[in-house]
């Protein structure tokens, strides 16, 4: 099968043939069909899997045969979890879209909302933060009478994060007759509950499932809390990588760890919920452009990097869900291409190892480094060698910050 399969708008086929996009994936393959055809969609896939535009060509479509205004009112919405992942899809629409003329707009907090407000009097597409959407709609500055689709992507994260009652308040302004589209990496009950409440005789596609995917292998480095700067500057020097995702608990680590790992003569930069909406877009672009080769990110960077040169996820700390170690290794093992997922973990981690390994259904390698010091000052001669350890928590809830 190819994109000449969908029979899409000439002008929507020579912006796929832009983007390089040659053999349709498998989500985009199952999606494309039905979501022409009208029908509301729950699709289950991994992050890397090409979703975005799996929605994003027959909604483009769809204008095209309505014969849509290309500049206003709003007719599609799209809700994403974060700035990145709202920017990415805002960017997917205008990349595809571009021989259409359908206007776009990216809507999300920490910047003026001011030239927010002023493109969505002018925008056809609208894809948003619910949170800086709520506010400008409870304003009056954002007008969403005319949507006829709606699409809720990575809804799982956007739960996890606290947004359902925005997304309620939301979705109950909104018309009553539209299409709607789900997508989540995973299927909580909460997503279930979700579906009930918004989708009508949806179609289900799913590519992959909601397990870490099968081209990332994974490896875990025993080592005490108070050593795992040095094991981790141990790995950077062994390990062979393009680019390195590395993942840390808090906003304070994940920016000193990158300046550290910076004078020591990496190219490295973070990324955390308190920068500007500037530092954020340049460090993000940087990290693309091969300018930085190590980023250092909090949980927030779990969904929304889209970078394909990803070689490396490091969770210097262990997150708290299979869920987030889920999102956190899609970074790499994109585009068909392998990956892989070190993580460091100390005597407090053994609930969440054991819920990954059920997870994938395999336990995961520990590992040492031969030329690594483990005797150094704080340890006992026990705590060198590496072994399972002891049981501190359940797996609870995450922790976003």
């Amino acid at each position: 099968m190819t994109f000449a399969s969908f029979a899409l708008d000439q002008r929507i086929q020579t912006g796929v043939e832009r983007a390089g996009y040659t053999v349709p994936t498998p989500i985009q393959t199952q999606a494309i069909p039905p979501l022409l055809a009208g029908r509301d969609i729950l699709g289950l896939a991994q992050t890397g899997t090409g979703k975005t535009a799996a929605f994003v060509l027959p909604i483009l479509q769809k204008l095209l045969t309505l014969n849509t205004p290309k500049h206003g009112p709003v007719k599609v919405l799209v809700l994403a979890p974060t700035r990145e992942l709202a920017l990415q899809i805002h960017e997917n629409f205008e990349t595809l879209g571009q021989d259409t003329g359908i206007s776009s707009v990216a809507v999300f907090g920490g910047v003026s909302q001011h030239p927010q407000v002023k493109k969505l009097r002018q925008s056809t597409v609208v894809v948003a933060c619910p949170g800086r959407l709520l506010d400008l709609m409870n304003q009056g500055l954002a007008k969403l009478d005319h949507v006829d689709t709606l699409v809720l992507d990575e809804a799982d994260r956007m739960l996890d994060m606290g947004f359902a009652p925005d997304i309620r308040r939301i979705v109950s302004r909104l018309r009553g007759s539209r299409q709607t589209m789900l997508f989540s990496a995973t299927m909580p009950k909460e997503i279930r509950t979700l579906t009930r409440e918004y989708l009508h005789n949806a179609v289900e596609v799913q590519a992959g499932t909601s397990e870490p995917v099968a081209a990332i292998s994974h490896a875990l480095y025993p080592v005490p809390a108070h050593l795992k700067t040095e094991l981790l500057e141990a790995l950077l020097r062994t390990t062979a990588h393009e680019t390195m995702l590395i993942f840390t608990r808090t906003k304070h680590r994940a920016k000193s760890l990158a300046r550290k790992l910076e004078t020591k003569g990496w190219a490295a930069t973070f990324l955390q919920g308190n920068m500007s909406q500037n530092r954020r877009q340049e460090a993000m672009a940087g990290f693309r452009n091969g300018k930085y080769t190590i980023m250092v990110a909090t949980d927030i960077a779990s969904r929304g990097i889209d970078c394909e040169r990803i070689s490396h996820v490091v969770n210097f700390d262990m997150p708290d869900t299979v869920e987030s170690y889920t999102h956190r290794i899609g970074r790499t093992g994109r585009a068909c291409r392998s990956g892989q997922a070190l993580s460091l973990v100390t005597r407090e981690d053994d609930d969440q190892i054991r819920a990954v390994e059920r997870s994938i259904g395999r336990g995961i390698d520990r590992k040492q480094l031969p030329e690594f010091d483990y005797t150094l000052p704080g340890r006992t001669d026990t705590d060198a060698r590496p072994r399972r350890f002891a049981p501190r928590r359940t797996f609870g809830q995450n922790r976003y910050t």
